[in-house]
């Protein structure tokens, strides 16, 4: 197994020592916070978060963090988002949360972050007033609507030294673990990965939806990935990469036809199938033990790369398909 995916399993505290936090074996000042606030109700997301941490059956295994308030907003301008907040308000409402007219408001009320707002247009500005609170924050997919926010995100985490994370949950299904923990494909070779690809006009392509494949990707192959070329056709939509090392990647976003989630990586030891979604629950495990730590589970570095692999996607298809490196994107 890569060293690269060692740090998958181990939880590295690179990340956390790279904004200048505490590392892993130390205590961190967030241990004994459990207060958790959601920003965004417009995604289900959020519903199924707070019915596992505040749930009768939550357990250790989430350490004792719950839900205590949520500010809906959420997008404000894309319908499909919107129109779910009043539902997914009430929902999270029936758990207990209270429900908060200002994020200002919630910061003073909780300890640790969800940023949930499907809508990545809006969060680098909720983002900041996280990080100028000083509150560890989990950033759902995606990180923002352009690259140019991406950057200024971590940007401003490593400024105010704050603790951020973001992933997908397709990082952590079951099939993709089981692989990494067991080695079953020995060293990675190369993959192939797929997973819906619905679009939204005010972000990148890939952004939106087709993240949740690229992170399959990514989980596999690690960082390094030198430029991509992308073929973008009605219902056909595939983007390959070219890493470093000389190893392809490839992702194919699902636009028509039947829609899943799934790979293919071929490995020295073995060809090895990733399995499809199996759910949150792994997902909100890696999140609670950021809260607890301060260190996330992905670094800036391989989450930054992630979204450069996209942008760079975006202009490939801009361009009439012609090669794009992700130097000229970071």
């Amino acid at each position: 197994m890569s060293t690269s995916r060692r740090s998958f399993i181990r939880d590295t505290s690179l990340a956390g020592m790279a904004l200048g936090l505490p590392g892993a074996l130390m205590a961190s000042p967030w241990q004994d916070k459990r207060r958790v606030g959601i920003i965004g109700l417009d995604t289900s997301h959020s519903v199924a978060f707070t019915k596992f941490l505040n749930g009768p059956d939550a357990g250790a295994a989430y350490y004792g963090y719950k839900v205590v308030a949520a500010y809906p907003w959420g997008s404000k301008t894309i319908k499909t988002s919107y129109e779910r907040i009043p539902e997914y308000t009430e929902q999270v409402k029936s758990f207990g949360v209270e429900i908060v007219d200002s994020i200002a408001t919630l910061l003073n009320k909780v300890d640790v972050v969800l940023l949930e707002t499907n809508d990545g247009q809006p969060h680098l500005e909720q983002a900041l007033q996280v990080f100028k609170a000083g509150k560890p924050v989990f950033i759902d997919k995606p990180v923002a609507a352009s690259m140019k926010d991406v950057q200024a995100i971590y940007a401003a985490a490593e400024k105010y030294k704050v603790p951020v994370f973001s992933s997908s949950s397709l990082r952590y299904t079951t099939g993709v673990v089981n692989m990494l923990e067991q080695g079953t494909a020995g060293k990675v070779l190369g993959a192939d990965c797929f997973s819906p690809m619905n679009t939204e006009p005010a972000h990148p392509d890939l952004f939106w939806y087709g993240i949740h494949g690229v992170e399959y990707l990514y989980t596999v192959m690690g960082a390094g990935c030198k430029h991509v070329t992308r073929m973008a056709m009605e219902g056909n939509d595939v983007t390959v990469g070219i890493w470093n090392d000389g190893r392809v990647g490839t992702f194919r976003g699902i636009r028509s036809g039947k829609q899943d989630y799934g790979g293919t990586v071929f490995g020295e030891k073995g060809v090895v199938q990733l399995g499809t979604y199996t759910g949150y629950e792994l997902l909100l495990k890696k999140i609670c033990g950021f809260f607890q730590s301060g260190n996330a589970p992905v670094s800036p570095k391989e989450t930054l790369e992630i979204y450069a692999f996209m942008e760079a996607a975006q202009r490939s298809k801009n361009r009439g398909g012609i090669s794009v490196s992700l130097s000229e994107v970071m």
